[in-house]
């Protein structure tokens, strides 16, 4: 077994793959750019090295610095964890040559397989489902547009060596295909230094669903099950579950055994991942095989109890599988969030800064029966940078049954606090809430097809507005005035005098609410509603709230902002003011302040680096024409035209890094 293995990542991937070898009694070192010689993955390592300036491509991608820090601190295996160079075969190729060892596949698997061309004709070979498409050279858009008519639209463009969403576009007409085929090649030069694009038929409604395999060097190979990543942004996964709650055991085994002769095929030695995309008949087709840890691993090892990095750096080190086939069953269920750095109620864009504020909850057991588990790279008052994928943390819930954890990771959620950057949490949260979910009935298209004006926040039911309301009131009452001899709660107020009428206005609603105390505690009657009596408990300036009406009990986020509270639960995120009856006649006659007229300007909707701009001042322009392309995070957003008009003035340059709400053009009033 190896002494000492360097992670070449960062992130929450470096600081999971340190945890797994810490207990393995192997020890670690971590490699670091400028931004990130704080990071929580550097101060947990036992060595770090610096390896470059923030870029990846001037740090995290660069070979030579990677092998140069193995001969360093003479580290005899690198762990690659995902991204970067975890599917580049010359790196595995060259620290082979250095004696140092790779710990994931050959360089033959990564090659055949991370080329999506070649892997889709070794998959047909080795007689796994493929989708129909066009896997040779395209030439450019009019090539792109020519085949995308001879496949039948829709079709998916993708990039030959891409992943994570980045250069892949789904067209439905020949603009759309002459877009998407510069976009993806544009951002696959970018992102993977290779603009190769090939082009294939879109499966509509459909699920997306891989299989995990582990594989030695002895000729030992098996699946792990599924995992079901349907819950999509932009082909970016989202939310991750395991098992799928569609597959029935005939089509898990037949997939399993599919993808066991692939990894067979190309003599695959490690964990993987093969793709499929799955239509409502429960048809599957091969997508890609990933040569490395994916993402979403950790609710493989929820259901399975395997450990897929120790399993990983024992096969490296020429170990044979400890498992057969027969020892793989499913334990329950689990659920997995990815918590973006990316804000929802401004259309998905990605947000940087530093959290202010970072408290995750409690790991472990929950008292409900369920496990919460959080793998993350950072700590309050870490910087979130432009230069990174814009993923916090990877929240996951395990318990018996998929409603369970659903219920779970919806309590998570309500307790997770970050502040300082814009997040995803809320559409997290309401997607948990939404009945296609609970049903189970889901597709990759399903935030476009239930969000498709973009995600303005949860929609509530008038129960659960009365009891925010309710809990409102409380908070009020609760931080003006300590009962005398009132009780605690874990260290919280157990509210027992709080009485009188208040009005509350909650988001746009207005709710009239009486609360009575006596004796036995607080009762509680919302537009004339007898909500029974409430337990409470809540101090000044504690970050959340417990209440309890009848068997329903809800942790509620709360924080002091002008004139009222803004309360956050369930994906809900409403300001709330409370007023005497008086006061509340006297503030609706306020008059309401208008916002500032912007329509007539384009500004930047996230701070990133202009790639390029479509028109010059006084060009005229149409509604949804292209202006600009904005890079952050490795993605290229199209910004276009709401409304017809001539640009007046443009006072950014293509190369220019801007700033959230930037001016980037001025059009004629």
């Amino acid at each position: 077994m190896f002494e000492k293995i360097l992670i070449a990542n960062r992130g929450e991937i470096a600081c999971r793959v340190m945890a797994t070898a810490r207990r393995m009694g192997i020890a670690t070192v971590a490699v670091y750019s400028d931004a990130d010689r704080e990071a929580m993955h550097v101060r947990m390592a036992d060595e770090a090295v610096r390896i470059g300036p923030p870029p990846a491509n001037r740090s995290y991608l660069l070979e030579d610095e990677i092998i140069a820090a193995c001969e360093a601190t003479g580290a005899e295996a690198v762990h690659p964890g995902y991204g970067f160079l975890s599917e580049r075969a010359s790196f595995c190729a060259r620290l082979e040559a250095s004696g140092v060892v790779f710990i994931g596949p050959k360089p033959r698997a990564i090659e055949a397989m991370g080329d999506k061309i070649t892997s889709k004709k070794i998959a047909a070979e080795a007689g796994v489902s493929t989708v129909p498409g066009f896997m040779g050279l395209i030439d450019g858009a009019d090539h792109a547009v020519k085949i995308a008519r001879e496949i039948g639209y829709p079709v998916m463009i993708k990039a030959s060596a891409g992943g994570g969403g980045k250069g892949m576009r789904v067209a439905y007409s020949d603009a759309e295909a002459r877009e998407g085929f510069d976009l993806s090649k544009n951002e696959a030069a970018s992102a993977f230094g290779d603009d190769r694009i090939f082009i294939e038929k879109f499966v509509e409604e459909p699920r997306h669903i891989e299989i995990q395999v582990l594989a030695d060097a002895h000729g030992n190979a098996i699946y792990l099950n599924e995992r079901e990543c349907s819950i999509q942004r932009r082909n970016q996964k989202v939310i991750e579950e395991a098992p799928s709650a569609f597959l029935d055991a005939a089509t898990r085994q037949a997939m399993g055994a599919q993808s066991v002769a692939l990894a067979r095929a190309v003599d695959y030695q490690s964990a993987g991942t093969v793709e499929f995309i799955v239509d409502r008949d429960r048809n599957f087709y091969f997508l890609e095989m990933n040569t490395r840890l994916q993402v979403e691993h950790p609710v493989t090892e929820l259901i399975t109890g395997v450990d897929l990095v120790e399993e990983m750096i024992r096969i490296a080190a020429g170990e044979r599988l400890r498992l057969s086939q027969s020892d793989i069953g499913i334990h329950g269920w689990a659920i997995e969030s990815r918590i973006y750095a990316e804000d929802p109620y401004r259309n998905f864009m990605p947000s940087t800064g530093r959290l202010v504020r970072y408290v995750a909850p409690a790991e472990g057991p929950t008292a409900s029966g369920a496990t919460i588990r959080n793998d993350t790279g950072v700590a309050e008052g870490a910087e979130i940078s432009m230069f990174y994928d814009p993923m916090i943390s990877k929240l996951c819930a395990w318990a018996p049954t998929r409603e369970h954890a659903t219920d779970a990771m919806a309590d998570a959620l309500d307790a997770f606090v970050l502040e300082g950057i814009g997040h995803n949490i809320p559409l997290l949260a309401a997607i948990y809430q939404h009945p296609r979910w609970r049903s189970g009935d889901i597709s990759t298209r399903f935030i476009a097809e239930e969000y498709p004006d973009g995600f303005s926040g949860a929609s509530a039911d008038a129960a659960t507005l009365r009891r925010l309301a309710a809990v409102a009131a409380l908070v009020e009452r609760a931080s003006i005035r300590r009962p005398v001899g009132a009780a605690t709660v874990g260290g919280l107020l157990n509210l027992a005098g709080a009485e009188g009428e208040r009005v509350v206005v909650l988001g746009t609603g207005t709710h009239a609410v009486v609360l009575a105390s006596d004796r036995d505690g607080t009762r509680v009657t919302v537009d004339g509603e007898d909500l029974g009596r409430v337990d409470f408990a809540y101090t000044r300036g504690a970050l959340h709230a417990f209440a309890r009406f009848g068997e329903a009990g809800s942790v509620v986020r709360v924080d002091t902002v002008a004139g009222g509270w803004r309360l956050r639960l369930r994906g809900l995120d409403l300001v709330a003011r409370v007023h005497s009856p008086h006061v509340a006649e006297l503030a609706a006659m306020m008059p309401e302040k208008i916002p500032a007229d912007t329509s007539n300007l384009l500004l930047c909707p996230m701070p990133g680096v202009v790639v390029s701009l479509a028109v010059a001042e006084g060009d005229a322009v149409q509604e949804g024409q292209a202006l600009a392309v904005v890079e952050a995070m490795k993605m290229q957003n199209v910004l276009r035209a709401q409304k017809a008009a001539q640009v007046k003035r443009i006072p950014v340059k293509v190369g220019e890094s801007l700033a959230l709400d930037a001016l980037i053009m001025e059009f004629e009033s």
